[in-house]
């Protein structure tokens, strides 16, 4: 559900506001003389569906033998040695 409010009160609580909308994901609709100006609302972030990714993989070009025999190189390279100092 959106909270409308006055665009005064959005700019003396706007600190308060943002906090609402990043820790618990409320959304605003400012108003300017009763009508709607703008949302604020917690930002989508951007990415692709796993259908999305499948298609993109398809539509790639498939890898020749000769890539996979790199691939299964790497696969059995040995562990690396750890640091000889605190992280």
């Amino acid at each position: 559900m959106k909270t409308r409010i006055t665009a005064t009160e959005a700019s003396r609580k706007f600190s308060e506001i943002l906090n609402r909308v990043a820790y618990k994901g409320e959304s605003f609709v400012v108003e300017r003389s009763g009508r709607p100006v703008c949302e604020i609302r917690p930002a989508q972030e951007e990415g692709i569906t796993t259908q999305e990714l499948v298609e993109i993989l398809k539509s790639g070009p498939h890898p020749d033998k000769a890539y996979l025999d790199i691939l299964e190189e790497t696969r059995n390279q040995p562990t690396v040695a750890p640091l000889p100092w605190e992280r």
